[in-house]
């Protein structure tokens, strides 16, 4: 399966201003060969708990605007937005296709130091899909620091997530995307953003793609950009099948 992520810049509590600069993004690349296309987490406002104001419903502007990227380039397009249901709003993460949202996964782990918690509501669900032959996982952000959370057992091939993860925690990030790999011997993707933002806040990017063994496949750094890369079904398959370290797993239940 081929991917590709927007390492980029959010403008912070403009929709229509980050909408159209992922529109230009993705107008100046060829997307022929693409399969899944990933933006960062809150990718319409920047990690704002003040914008709650501008959730949207899935019936919105921006899960509307996702659809029609995805008809257009012939793509899923994932990421997350904040949405309103009833007196609830959401961090979700949505994979829209050209025509419907196929799968969306509500952020389980609110931020506490950022007050996530006080305007959001926590998912209680785990979900997965699948897209070209791939089982994939969604998680967001937070959800990183929580193995047993992530703990790999729905075979999942990819583990996707997006974050809003500054530069003053990059060590952790790197250090736990390469362990979430290896322990769950699955890839993983992790999209985060760059630049300042509205608390000042820098973000240096540093998204990666780590396989299964831990290699990293692909360095963001601190780049703007779109960046590409490809999964390898078989080729995982053989590795689990050499080292089924999963077979020795400890049970356990999620409540």
């Amino acid at each position: 399966m081929k991917i590709a992520f927007l390492q980029i810049p959010l403008e912070w509590e403009s929709p229509q201003a980050n909408r159209d600069f992922i529109s230009a993004q993705l107008q100046s690349q060829d997307l022929s060969d693409t399969d899944l296309v990933v933006l960062p987490e809150t990718f319409s406002t920047g990690f704002s708990m003040k914008a709650t104001h501008l959730a949207e419903a899935m019936h919105g502007k921006t899960v509307q605007w996702m659809m029609e990227l995805s008809n257009q380039y012939d793509i899923l397009l994932a990421g997350s937005i904040m949405i309103r249901e009833g007196n609830n709003v959401f961090n979700r993460f949505i994979v829209a296709g050209p025509n419907s949202v196929l799968a969306s996964y509500d952020k389980k782990h609110l931020f506490g130091l950022g007050a996530e918690q006080d305007l959001i509501t926590a998912g209680a669900q785990r979900v997965c899909f699948t897209h070209k032959g791939l089982k994939i996982n969604l998680q967001i952000c937070y959800d990183l620091r929580f193995p047993v959370w992530m703990r790999n057992t729905e075979n999942v091939d990819l583990i996707l997530l997006v974050a809003n993860w500054p530069e003053a925690r990059a060590k952790a990030w790197r250090s736990l995307l390469v362990a979430r790999a290896i322990e769950n011997q699955c890839y993983v993707l992790g999209v985060n953003r760059i630049g300042l933002d509205g608390n000042q806040l820098n973000y240096s990017g540093d998204s990666l793609l780590v396989d299964y063994t831990g290699e990293i496949r692909i360095d963001a750094e601190d780049e703007l950009g779109v960046f590409f890369g490809s999964l390898n079904k078989s080729e995982l398959t053989e590795f689990r099948q050499r080292f089924p370290f999963y077979k020795d797993a400890d049970q356990f239940s999620l409540k």
